[in-house]
């Protein structure tokens, strides 16, 4: 839900000191220099009477890097309540193609997109007339959330969507959903299957408590497909309900190096799958390349987005955040994800659950 974010609250990753880092595509580092800069353009903006959303905005354009965004301060509080596992929004999930269109990957039951018929696969084209065509999925889904104090449920937002060679413009009401990020269920034999569609506050420990929960002698299947980000510290929790403690990421912030470790053990010793897709990004990344570089998991599906770039929040005056890149994950063995992804163990396109059990027997057997 969070590039593939939920266009309804973007879930993006958050570092040790940091809010969180953008769930869309690679991006160049950017110095803290350019921080200052957009700092220092929303403040003359603002001293001189104009918008320092707008100032700060085409600094952000200027600055080259691709994912930087810029936020009011009431959409920058509805993007922070979509990590706390509520949002008010429509009910999607997007990316952003590799051709920088959105493509809707997932419709929330029960939502109001799934009421309109939007269908995963459906490209969205414009909201509220604003084309959204090469825009990061940040400022589209920030577009389709609309301020917290200004588009709360009930709120109209109008969007433009095409579906092969149709196109059609709909008109949506926002209301208040919750994420359920993270659910269990049984295979025959016993295998649990975790599906984790982003991470939020709560789901690492979700994770753990599966896990804990899960028949003593059958394999888990954790399901990373479409998953598109999340907290970052929430990945970590959920590596640690796998591995014995020890390295998950490595990470960057303005050269500096940083380190983020599974801080408690777990279960070690049980068969595990995990299956991925192109929709697989950024936090759910982290995990999966921790499992697959520390030997813990067979990695099932297709090769992942690559998104391994991180951005840091910075408020500027009139408490509006703007957000650029300073960084870069790598997996323990220090494997750069950005403009990558993480190439399966077995690569898989169609009945991935099937193969996935398949694997869970020989494991169990060796």
């Amino acid at each position: 839900m969070f590039a593939s974010v939920l266009v309804a609250g973007a879930a993006t990753g958050s570092l040790p000191g940091d809010r969180k880092s953008s769930a869309d595509a690679a991006g160049s580092a950017a110095p803290a220099g350019r921080r200052v800069d957009v700092a220092a353009a929303a403040a003359e903006a603002m001293a001189a009477g104009k918008s320092p959303v707008e100032a700060a905005e085409r600094a952000v354009s200027r600055s080259g890097d691709r994912w930087g965004a810029v936020y009011s301060e009431g959409e920058y509080e509805e993007f922070e309540e979509a990590l706390d596992g509520e949002y008010t929004g429509v009910g999607l999930w997007a990316r952003r193609e590799r051709g920088g269109r959105i493509e809707v990957t997932k419709v929330r039951a029960g939502s109001p997109a799934a009421t309109a018929g939007i269908r995963s696969g459906d490209l969205l084209r414009s909201v509220d007339g604003r084309t959204v065509d090469g825009r990061p999925v940040t400022e589209v889904l920030s577009l389709l959330r609309g301020d917290a104090k200004d588009a709360p449920a009930g709120t109209p937002v109008k969007v433009g969507l095409e579906r092969g060679t149709r196109a059609w413009d709909l008109t949506l009401r926002r209301a208040r959903l919750s994420t359920d990020s993270v659910t269990v269920s049984e295979l025959a034999g016993g295998i649990t299957v975790i599906r984790i569609s982003s991470f939020t506050k709560g789901s690492g420990d979700a994770v753990r408590d599966a896990v804990r929960q899960a028949p003593a002698t059958a394999g888990v299947v954790l399901d990373l497909r479409g998953n598109s980000g999340g907290l970052v510290t929430e990945a970590v929790t959920a590596a640690s309900a796998f591995l014995d403690g020890g390295l998950v990421a490595t990470y960057d912030v303005d050269g500096e190096q940083r380190a983020l470790h599974a801080d408690q053990a777990g279960d070690t010793g049980r068969p595990l799958v995990a299956l991925v897709d192109g929709g697989t990004m950024s936090a759910a990344e982290l995990l999966t390349g921790a499992l697959q570089d520390r030997g813990r998991a067979v990695v099932v599906g297709a090769r992942t987005f690559g998104k391994g770039s991180v951005q840091m929040p910075s408020r500027l005056p009139d408490g509006s955040v703007a957000e650029l890149t300073v960084g870069h994950y790598r997996t323990p063995s220090g494997r750069a994800v950005d403009g990558r992804g993480i190439t399966p163990d077995l690569e898989a396109d169609r009945g991935v659950l099937e193969r996935a059990e398949t694997v869970l027997s020989g494991l169990g057997d060796s």
